[in-house]
């Protein structure tokens, strides 16, 4: 009897747990991060190139080093050292609930011994570690950490996160703080798009995308399919920033055609940003391969679009909220007017979104998978210039004249028509942008071509690199133990900077890139292992992505 009490007890905990977490109104936390009041320069499903932001920015009044605190009960669940995200800091709560803080400063003893050991352990500034859930508690406002500016960072800010451990989604962290937060402002539109579906519809006389001002001073006409697209924005009480807009919602003569609501979605859904936005605008339809679970169409069928099939006004009706219930609407008059539609041009290859499909030129093909675009696309892929006597080794293929992104990585394979090279390794893919910029996208050898994985339709060839990276100490090593502080940019013409290493008295020390918009490598010198007073001599090399390394000594 008691077996079964037992098992029924356990039964219900667990199901009151599994409600708790799967409840869409999550218990706001009682501490926030920093003892000074909270603003944002930053908020959750921002739109950025090619993924939503996926937190919040906290402000930290412009400077690096303030104390960022435990907002709950809870323990440290992993300490990581990266490149694109600094220093980060994930918490596990006991609401079922993870904080991801990132672009942080320093962490506060002990864990920072913890990194510190593991550097020098792994011989890798960048580290990661996932520590046993009873080795780090934390209790509600615990100093755990220092706000900063590392990682692909503008600025002094804390970036927080919050994912739901159930789901491992990402869920807008802005309901944890609400009693924090002060804000009466509402979100505002900018301008408003059209955009006439190729082959199906007409605005203006044309079938290219055009933006308006709210109140045109000439009423837009359209005929057929056409989609709406909205330039917005929010912004918070006293903050300058321009911040995301939670919930979109279009209607149509008093009839709801479309909404979006930015509250969560999962790390694979980040490039569908790619298929809901036209440059600064948010399309207010999806495209048949979006799949971004934020969109909801009134009708699955047209999913979103407007079919202009009437000679009246078409009232259009825009409601923009935060996530707070801050409103504002946008009234906008779309005229139906009969004109012509021209049939979409023929053109030699199309790419279906809902199917497996391959591009084939003379020495060059790309298999895209299913999934990989968002709706079917003409392309006319061509050889734009052959290797001759020049540097270059293969082809130029032209598969779209400008970047299409793609939702994942898919193969690139180009044969080069001249090898003259026994090392292989100094052979790359690089896609040319057409404006004297190229992207090295990397690449491997194998029986006389090379494959890379690429994430965008455009331009590529193949070139070579056998230059060394450029290596240049930012002060004389006269002032490194004065300032405590060693510091060297290192560049790659061809490709990129690949990785480093530096060695002092024949000790690996953990240079590392702290912030990749400066793109300095920074080692600062822990006197307990290299004291002053005394000579030292460093090693340091860089290597690129061909593996050119450049390698030079400094005594200090």
């Amino acid at each position: 009897m008691r077996r079964i009490l037992n098992l029924w007890v356990g039964l219900t905990l667990t199901l009151l747990q599994v409600a708790a977490q799967g409840t869409d109104e999550p218990r706001p936390f009682t501490v926030q991060p920093f003892d000074f009041p909270v603003a944002f320069s930053g908020n959750f499903c921002e739109l950025r190139a090619n993924h939503f932001h996926s937190g919040l920015d906290f402000k930290t009044q412009g400077v690096v080093g303030k104390v960022m605190r435990a907002v709950g009960h809870g323990y440290v669940k992993r300490i990581r050292v990266t490149g694109g995200s600094g220093l980060v800091l994930d918490v596990g709560y006991n609401n079922g609930y993870t904080t991801v803080c990132r672009h942080l400063e320093a962490f506060l003893s002990p864990i920072a011994e913890r990194v510190e050991a593991e550097q020098l352990r792994t011989e890798s500034y960048e580290v990661d570690i996932q520590p046993n859930p009873t080795e780090y508690p934390v209790e509600p406002g615990q100093p755990l950490a220092l706000a900063g500016n590392t990682g692909y960072s503008f600025g002094p800010h804390l970036h927080l996160d919050i994912y739901e451990n159930v789901t491992d989604e990402f869920v807008d962290p802005l309901p944890f703080f609400v009693p924090f937060v002060k804000d009466h402002t509402a979100p505002q539109a900018d301008g408003i798009m059209l955009l006439p579906q190729r082959g199906r519809g007409v605005v203006d006389g044309h079938q290219k995308n055009k933006s308006y001002a709210l109140k045109p001073k000439q009423q837009p006409t359209a005929w057929g399919w056409i989609g709406i697209g909205v330039k917005a924005h929010d912004r918070m009480d006293g903050v300058h920033n321009r911040l995301g807009v939670h919930t979109i919602i279009l209607e149509v003569d008093g009839s709801e055609v479309f909404r979006s609501v930015m509250d969560r979605f999962a790390y694979s859904e980040h490039r569908y940003i790619n298929a809901w936005t036209e440059g600064s605008y948010m399309r207010l339809f999806a495209q048949p391969g979006n799949r971004l679970r934020m969109l909801h169409p009134a009708d699955p069928q047209t999913r979103g679009l407007l079919n202009i099939t009437e000679e009246r006004p078409y009232k259009l009706k825009i409601t923009l909220s935060d996530a707070l219930g801050n409103t504002s609407v946008v009234h906008f008059t779309l005229q139906g007017k009969r004109q012509d539609i021209a049939p979409a041009p023929k053109a030699p290859q199309t790419l279906r979104w809902n199917q497996n499909n391959r591009i084939n030129l003379l020495g060059m093909e790309m298999d895209l998978p299913r999934g990989m675009i968002y709706e079917d696309l003409a392309i006319n892929p061509e050889i734009v210039s052959a290797a001759g006597a020049s540097s270059a080794v293969a082809k130029t293929y032209e598969i779209t004249p400008s970047r299409i992104p793609l939702h994942d990585y898919c193969p690139l394979t180009i044969r080069l028509v001249r090898d003259p090279l026994p090392d292989k390794t100094k052979y790359y893919i690089v896609r040319l942008d057409g404006q004297g910029k190229h992207h090295s996208v990397g690449g491997t050898y194998k029986d006389g071509a090379l494959t890379a994985r690429v994430r965008d339709l455009g331009t590529y060839t193949v070139r070579i690199d056998t230059i060394p990276p450029l290596l240049t100490p930012l002060s004389q090593p006269t002032a490194w133990m004065r300032t405590g502080v060693i510091r060297f940019k290192a560049s790659d013409a061809q490709t990129d900077v690949a990785r480093y290493r530096g060695e002092i008295d024949g000790q690996y020390v953990p240079f590392g890139v702290p912030n990749l918009q400066r793109g300095t490598i920074v080692y600062r010198i822990d006197p307990r292992r290299f004291p002053r007073g005394q000579r030292h001599r460093l090693v340091m090399r860089v290597w690129d992505e061909c593996g050119n390394e450049t390698c030079k000594e400094y005594m200090f």
